[in-house]
C-alpha cells in the first residue's frame, strides 16, 4: 500500500508545483512596458541572424524551463555555494544561446526596470524563434513570475530521447499535458541538433538479438553510424534532428512514418494509436500540426510557478 500512498503524495505534489495561474494576461505590460515584446523579439532576430541555431535553442530552453517546478526561469539560475543549480544538470549541459535571454532582459531593465520578468522572456523568445523559424506566431499569455529555487537533480524529471510511449504519456500527464499535447510539442523537435549520446544506444550493440534498433530505418541507421564514431571521442559528433532543421514544418512527423525518427522517443510515437493517428494527421497537414503546437504551447507555458521578478536572470534578487 505504501508505494500507492508515496505515488498519490507526489502526484499531489506534483500538481501544486505545476498550477496554471489564471492572473496571466495578454496585455500584462500594456502600462508598465508597452515594448517589451518588441524588446525581446530584437534581441532574439539579432542572435539568430549570426547563429542559425538559436531558434531551437531557446525553444528547447522554454521546454525544460517549464518541466522543471513550471515556467518560471529557474533554468536560467548559476549554481551557488553547494547547491548545483538545473542548468548544470546532465540533460541542461548542452543548453546554449541563454545570452539571448539575459541580452533582451539587459534592454528591459534599462526601459522598465523590475518589470517584466525571466520567466516571461523566455517564453516570449520561444515563440519568436519559431515565428523566424518560419513557424506560426501566438499571443502569448504573460505575467509569470521568475523561482528562486533551482536543482540540478531535478533534472532528472525532464523526458529522456530513450523513453519509451507510457514513459512520455506518465511525464506529460503529471504535468497536465495529454497525449495530444505529447504529439504536438514533439514536433519542436522539426528544428536544432543532436550529440551522438542521445541516440548512439540506437545504432550499435541495441540488444542481444539486433545490433540496431528494430524500430530504425536501416539505411537511415548506417548514414548515422557513418556521423557518430564508434569509439565515441568525437564530443560534438551528431546530426540535425531533421534535414529541414532551421526550418519549422512537419518534416519530423513525415520521418517518424518512414522509421526515421532521431530518438527511440520520436519513434515510439508510433507505438499507440491516438499518438500515431496523431502522427499521421500532422504528417499530412502542416496547418493541423501548426494550430495544434499553438494550443499545446500555450497550455504548456502557463504552467508557473514563481515568485519574484529578478533583476539579473542568473541570480536571486
Amino acid at each position: 500500500m505504501a508505494p500507492i500512498v508515496a505515488l498519490f503524495l507526489s502526484s499531489v505534489l506534483i500538481f501544486s508545483v505545476f498550477s496554471p495561474v489564471n492572473s496571466l494576461s495578454h496585455n500584462y505590460y500594456e502600462k508598465t512596458c508597452p515594448h517589451a515584446e518588441s524588446i525581446i523579439a530584437y534581441a532574439v532576430k539579432t542572435a539568430t541572424s549570426k547563429d542559425k541555431t538559436v531558434p531551437a535553442a531557446l525553444l528547447r530552453l522554454h521546454f525544460h524551463d517549464c518541466f522543471i517546478r513550471g515556467c518560471d526561469a529557474s533554468v536560467l539560475l548559476n549554481s551557488h555555494g553547494s547547491n548545483k543549480a538545473e542548468k548544470d544538470g546532465p540533460p541542461n549541459l548542452s543548453l546554449h544561446a541563454l545570452y539571448v535571454i539575459d541580452s533582451a532582459k539587459k534592454e528591459l531593465e534599462t526601459w522598465c526596470p523590475g518589470v517584466v520578468s525571466c520567466a516571461d522572456i523566455v517564453a516570449l523568445a520561444a515563440r519568436d524563434a519559431v515565428v523566424l523559424s518560419g513557424g506560426p506566431s501566438w499571443d502569448v499569455p504573460k505575467g509569470r513570475k521568475d523561482g528562486r529555487t533551482s536543482k540540478a537533480s531535478e533534472t532528472v524529471k525532464l523526458p529522456a530521447p530513450n523513453f519509451t510511449i507510457s514513459q512520455l504519456q506518465q511525464s506529460f500527464s503529471q504535468r497536465g499535458l495529454s497525449l495530444d499535447d505529447l504529439v504536438a510539442l514533439s514536433g519542436g523537435h522539426t528544428i536544432g541538433f543532436s550529440h551522438c549520446s542521445s541516440f548512439q544506444n540506437r545504432i550499435r550493440s541495441f540488444s542481444a538479438k539486433h545490433d540496431t534498433d528494430p524500430s530504425i530505418n536501416p539505411s537511415f541507421a548506417a548514414k548515422l553510424r557513418g556521423v557518430c564514431p564508434k569509439n565515441g571521442k568525437s564530443k560534438n559528433a551528431g546530426t540535425t534532428m531533421d534535414p529541414s532543421s532551421t526550418t519549422f514544418d512537419n518534416t519530423y512527423y513525415k520521418l517518424i512514418l518512414q522509421k526515421k525518427g532521431l530518438f527511440s522517443s520520436d519513434q515510439a510515437l508510433l507505438s499507440n494509436p491516438k499518438t500515431q493517428n496523431l502522427v499521421k494527421k500532422f504528417a499530412t497537414s502542416r496547418e493541423a500540426f501548426s494550430k495544434a503546437f499553438v494550443n499545446s504551447m500555450i497550455k504548456m507555458s502557463s504552467l508557473t510557478g514563481g515568485q519574484e521578478i529578478r533583476k539579473n536572470c542568473r541570480v536571486v534578487n
